[in-house]
């Protein structure tokens, strides 16, 4: 594969290629929609960090986005807060053209650009990455297979649980979506359609910031959902870790979630959900299937100086207790406001009201696609 890097954790090709010289840092360019930035993109962009030394990452307007594939479903101040919370990027520009050319690279003092070894095209069915792959300015890395927003969406489509435990059917869909998504592979898009996310225990090191708290530092716990990691999510952490040094995020189960949550709640399941918050940059660790209470026995763990909660509503435990009952005994319980109002209810229900639009944005993409495909096929 053309330029591809291996996904190893942290490696930067200026550093094993200076031996020890002080030469110009590598510049590395990365651009898209990154519309409800998950973990396969923030995959995507540790990877293009660890071929150089600075990662500059394009963002896309809602209207370009909107003429070139559909309309999105984070609008564009939305997802340039998303993007600037990714640990592995160092800038982020604004209104970046739909199609990569070697002047926004130049521009930018970029030395190449990386995208994922799958295909974007523009409105009219073509690469958006040709005019740097012809002039060898250009870097693949690996696609994070199993993740996708135009997965993400269907399943708010859905309205299914499958996604909670992937892989006891053959394509982690209900039964009913499967009857229109043939099993043949040749007929739909590999990208596009829907595959199963394998979590593994090297993804979540690579992932992982891997430090623990320095002797005096305040620890900071909160715990939730986090589910469809968005705006909302990312304006709380910043001010849950401003009241601390040392962030610790308790992710709950899928069956807890579903508890005090309903319907079809979490969109993401728990190990999709880890990868997401472990990528945001105020998060230093995170506990895996956290207790639904906040323990003594937990914040004595953890050595925990403080628990924060944002402004949502608080779900009593199975028992009828609060569940933060044992920090606020403590006096170490404290809510904040984030200013941030986007909840993942309110993002599945952007999703719902405009549904007939995001199913024919999600069928268009793949049919180009596949004709793209079918056309590569011939050649």
């Amino acid at each position: 594969m053309n330029g591809q890097t291996p996904e190893g954790n942290g490696y930067s090709m200026s550093e094993s290629s200076n031996n020890g010289r002080s030469e110009k840092p590598i510049r590395v360019w990365c651009d898209g929609c990154y519309d409800m930035v998950h973990f396969g993109h923030a995959n995507q962009l540790r990877q293009a960090k660890a071929m150089g030394d600075y990662l500059i990452v394009g963002v896309h307007t809602d209207e370009e986005i909107t003429r070139h594939k559909g309309p999105p479903v984070f609008t564009e101040q939305e997802r340039y807060k998303m993007v600037r919370a990714v640990k592995w990027v160092d800038e982020v520009v604004e209104a970046a053209p739909y199609i990569t050319t070697i002047e926004t690279l130049d521009k930018y003092n970029c030395d190449f650009c990386v995208h994922a070894d799958d295909i974007t095209l523009d409105a009219d069915g073509k690469d958006t990455y040709r005019y740097v792959k012809t002039a060898g300015r250009y870097k693949e890395c690996k696609r994070t297979a199993g993740v996708s927003t135009t997965d993400l969406v269907g399943r708010m489509l859905l309205l299914t649980k499958q996604h909670h435990n992937r892989g006891e059917r053959e394509y982690g869909i209900d039964t009913e979506h499967a009857k229109t998504i043939s099993k043949d592979p040749s007929t739909h898009s590999p990208w596009t359609g829907i595959s199963q996310f394998l979590p593994t225990t090297q993804k979540i090191i690579q992932f992982s910031e891997g430090k623990e708290p320095k002797t005096g530092d305040r620890i900071v716990y909160v715990a939730g959902a986090f589910d469809l990691f968005h705006v909302g999510h990312v304006d709380f952490l910043e001010k849950a870790k401003a009241e601390g040094d040392y962030l610790i995020v308790g992710l709950h189960t899928d069956p807890v979630v579903n508890r005090y949550k309903g319907s079809n709640y979490p969109i993401m399941n728990l190990h999709e959900r880890v990868l997401s918050v472990l990528a945001c940059k105020y998060v230093n660790e995170v506990v895996i299937g956290a207790p639904y209470a906040v323990t003594a026995d937990l914040m004595e763990h953890f050595k925990v100086d403080i628990v924060c909660h944002g402004q949502t509503f608080v779900m009593a435990d199975i028992n009828g207790a609060d569940p933060y009952e044992e920090p606020k005994k403590q006096n170490k319980f404290k809510q904040l406001d984030s200013g941030n109002d986007v909840t993942t209810q309110k993002i599945v229900e952007r999703i719902i009201q405009q549904r007939l639009e995001y199913e024919k944005r999600n069928r268009m993409k793949e049919q180009k696609e596949i004709a793209l495909l079918n056309a590569m096929k011939n050649i």
